[in-house]
C-alpha cells in the first residue's frame, strides 16, 4: 500500500460485472458509462475491446490506461495486476466515484469477490457482484457452462437481459432457477437470501440501483460544454415522459425510506439485517444506536450479502436519528418498513444515560461488521 496515499473520507464502491459471452454485460457496461448519474467511473477490463472508445486508437495491451471523457477512466489489466491498478484508480487525484470490474478474462467472479473482500486497500468497499443473464439463451448457456449455477449462487444482483425475446412464463421459470441457485451455499458470504433479480432489455439498468448519484460540493462542477451524455439523458427523459411509468428504468425496482427519531435497538436491528429478505439488494444510510454508543452514528453499507458499519462521530448540532434507504426488486415495502419500525427502542435515552455492560453487550452483533484499522494490515 502506498503510504503517501491517505484513506479517503468516503470509500469507493467496487462492482464486479460478470456474465457469459453474449449475455449483454458489455452493453450494460457501456450503458452505465453513458448514463452514469454524474459519477466518474473507473473501469477495469481484460482488454479494451469491450469498451466503446470513440475517436481513439488503442493498442489494447495489458497495463494501459485510457481516458473515457467526463472524468471516467479505463484500465486493461490481468488478474495479477488488479491490486496495483485499484491502488492507481483510488488515488485522490483520479477523483473517481465508482469502479466497475468487467470479469471476463480476469478471473472467476467469486475469486474477484474474494480478492476485493481481502484487499488491504482502505479506499475501496465491496459494491456487489452483478451477473448478467441472456434469458433467451439461458438453457443453452447452462448446458455449455454448467458453472453458471455457481455464479448465480454468489451473485448479489442478477440482471435478466433481453426479456423482450421471451414470454412472462419463461421469465418466471428462470427467476425460479435463479432463486434455487441462490440458496445459501458454502462459498457464499453470510447474511441475506438469494440475489435480487431485475428484468431489462438492451442492458438498460437504472444506475441508481448500483450506485448513488454523485453529489459535488458547490462550485466544484464548473460551467462546461453540453456533452453527448447530456443529450442522451434529455432524449431518454422525453421518451419516458410519453411511454408511461412502466417504461421507466426505475420501475424495475422499489425503494423504501425509513426514518426514526428514537434510537434503534442493536439486537433487533441485527436480527433484521442478518435475515434480509430475498430481493433486497442495497441498504444505505446511518443508524443511531442510542445508549449503545452515544458518541457515534453508524453509517450502514449493505449490498447483497455484504454488510459493513462505519462508526462516525455525531457533529455538535446534528439531530440524533436513523435514516435508511432500502433498494431491491420484488420486495414488500410496507413489510420492510414495519420490520424496521419494530427495531426501534421504546423511548430515547435520557441525557444522563450511560453505556453500561448490558448496552455494551447489545452492540457486539453490530461491532462484528465494523472494519478495524488492523484489518487492513
Amino acid at each position: 500500500m502506498n503510504p503517501s496515499s491517505p484513506p479517503r473520507k468516503q470509500q469507493i464502491p467496487v462492482i464486479v460485472l460478470a456474465g457469459f459471452l453474449g449475455s449483454g454485460k458489455t452493453t450494460l457496461l457501456n450503458h452505465l458509462l453513458r448514463n452514469r448519474a454524474g459519477n466518474r467511473i473507473g473501469v477495469i477490463v481484460n482488454d479494451f475491446g469491450s469498451i466503446e472508445i470513440d475517436a481513439m486508437t488503442v493498442s489494447g495491451q495489458v497495463g494501459s490506461t485510457v481516458s473515457l471523457g467526463n472524468g471516467c477512466l479505463c484500465c486493461a489489466v490481468d488478474a495479477s495486476e488488479l491490486d496495483t491498478f485499484l491502488e492507481t484508480l483510488t488515488r485522490p487525484a483520479t477523483r473517481l466515484d465508482v469502479i466497475v470490474i468487467e470479469a471476463s478474462g480476469l478471473a472467476e467472479p467469486q475469486e474477484l469477490v474474494r480478492m476485493l473482500l481481502a484487499s488491504g486497500n482502505p479506499h475501496i468497499v465491496y459494491g456487489g457482484l452483478v451477473e448478467v443473464v441472456d434469458v433467451a439463451e439461458f438453457d443453452a448457456t447452462r448446458r455449455r457452462h454448467p458453472e453458471i449455477d455457481r455464479h448465480l449462487a454468489v451473485a448479489d444482483l442478477v440482471v435478466l437481459n433481453k426479456t423482450d425475446r421471451v414470454g412472462s412464463e419463461e421469465q418466471a421459470r428462470i427467476r425460479d432457477v435463479v432463486a434455487a441457485a441462490g440458496a445459501p451455499a458454502g462459498d457464499a458470504p453470510a447474511g441475506g437470501g438469494a440475489a435480487a433479480v431485475v428484468c431489462v432489455t438492451y442492458g438498460r439498468i437504472d444506475p441508481e440501483l448500483l450506485f448513488d448519484p454523485a453529489l459535488r460540493p458547490d462550485g466544484e462542477e464548473k460551467a462546461r460544454q453540453l456533452t453527448f451524455e447530456d443529450l442522451l439523458l434529455a432524449e431518454r427523459a422525453e421518451e419516458e415522459a410519453g411511454a408511461g411509468h412502466d417504461h421507466h428504468l426505475h420501475a424495475a425496482y422499489e425503494s423504501v425510506s425509513f426514518t426514526a427519531d428514537v434510537p434503534m435497538n442493536p439486537r433487533r436491528s441485527m436480527e433484521f439485517l442478518d435475515s434480509r429478505p430475498q430481493g433486497l439488494y442495497r441498504i444505505k444510510g446511518f443508524v443511531d444506536f442510542g445508549a449503545g454508543d452515544r458518541g457515534n452514528k453508524y453509517v450502514l453499507h449493505a449490498v447483497g450479502r455484504f454488510l459493513r458499519f462505519d462508526p462516525q462521530p455525531w457533529t455538535r448540532d446534528e439531530p440524533r436519528r436513523t435514516q435508511l434507504v432500502l433498494i431491491g426488486s420484488g420486495i414488500d415495502p410496507e413489510q420492510l418498513h414495519k420490520e424496521l419500525a419494530d427495531c426501534r427502542e421504546i423511548a430515547a435515552p435520557t441525557p444522563d444515560t450511560t453505556q453500561d455492560a448490558a448496552h455494551e453487550r447489545s452492540m457486539w452483533g453490530v461491532l462484528r461488521y465494523v472494519q478495524r484499522p488492523d484489518d487492513d494490515a
